[in-house]
């Protein structure tokens, strides 16, 4: 078979190189072409256009990277968008890799009403969320973000939103809404804190070692933090909405380093705003860049990154190792 693989900043032709080794080990002819940017913000601009309007939304105009592409078998990506027209040229195509556990630049309709398989990433970087989303935990419940911040205009910040209450992760129960790959490793994490972890997922029935909720409004209930780590879908569109902000306590944590069309942002900022619950930390947002009018920026018990959870170096370089391991044992089967 012949492979097309597509790096850019993130995942760079050199890591494609090195981390698809085992195709090559097993006679597939693979060819690395660079659609990197000018810088990763540009590339991520990109992104952010494709997630919001689909794969069509960029074309790729640099013809020599669509030189001869009638002639792969295989083609991999990462944020590379893989739409219509592309696809049309791609003739002998039967298989596209997308080296993450979405595949928003992917015409996945379009592909497999081709004949062409889709294949994603899962689980390739729940380490990074899953260490992500602690750092956004304590960064909240501690401060940690908000007085860096005031220490850099030369305010010795000691007066905090929770002054009155500044909790220990020890002891308090972590509730977590959705337990794949990154929810156990955020599940392990905290029980290592001497946590009490629940969980709720009606796709996963026990596991050893946590507390299974059947209802999520229970489970909204009795955490003292909640961290969400759903698949975006329309099953799960707003799943958390102002009546699950309603039932939490005046002394909850909400923290969405996952998609954040599982929230409904105006019935979180609301319940910031009027103190319903006792701060957030979020990663992701309905429009990026954050908006300089974002309601978010006139909330002091908030914290806000832009986007960083899975971004990592070790995610991105083992990212290619894992997918062609993963695509020998598909194909062998």
């Amino acid at each position: 078979m012949k492979v097309l693989a597509f790096g850019d900043n993130l995942i760079t032709p050199k890591m494609l190189e090195n981390g698809l080794t085992e195709l090559k080990n097993h006679g597939f002819e693979v060819e690395i072409r660079d659609w990197s940017h000018d810088s990763v913000e540009s590339l991520q601009n990109d992104n952010i256009l494709v997630e919001q309007q689909g794969a069509d939304a960029v074309e790729i105009t640099d013809p020599s990277l669509l030189k001869d592409i009638d002639k792969f078998d295989v083609i991999i990506t990462q944020f590379t968008p893989i739409g219509k027209k592309l696809i049309d040229k791609a003739k002998n195509l039967k298989y596209i890799g997308v080296l993450r556990g979405g595949i928003e630049n992917v015409n996945k309709d379009y592909a497999e009403s081709k004949g062409i398989k889709v294949m994603n990433t899962a689980g390739r970087n729940a380490r990074a969320v899953a260490e992500f989303t602690v750092g956004l935990i304590l960064s909240e419940t501690r401060n940690i973000a908000r007085t860096s911040a005031a220490m850099h205009k030369d305010i010795w910040l000691k007066d905090f939103p929770n002054k009155d209450n500044i909790p220990e992760v020890g002891g308090k129960t972590m509730g977590i809404i959705g337990f794949g790959h990154i929810g156990r490793l955020v599940a392990q994490f905290m029980k290592g804190m001497d946590a009490n972890v629940i969980f709720y997922d009606p796709y996963v029935d026990s596991v050893e070692g946590f507390e299974k909720v059947n209802k999520l409004e229970d489970l909204v209930k009795q955490a003292d933090i909640i961290s969400i780590h759903m698949r975006a879908t329309e099953e799960t569109h707003h799943i958390i909405d102002k009546h699950m902000f309603d039932l939490m306590g005046e002394g909850t944590y909400f923290i969405n380093s996952a998609r954040s069309a599982l929230v409904d942002e105006s019935a979180l900022i609301d319940a910031l705003k009027n103190h319903k619950i006792a701060g957030a930390a979020v990663d992701t947002f309905d429009e990026e860049p954050l908006p300089k009018d974002s309601p978010f920026l006139a909330l002091d018990n908030i914290t806000l990154t832009s986007h960083l959870a899975g971004s990592t170096a070790d995610a991105f370089k083992n990212t290619p190792k894992l997918f062609a391991s993963r695509f020998l044992q598909s194909i062998e089967e």
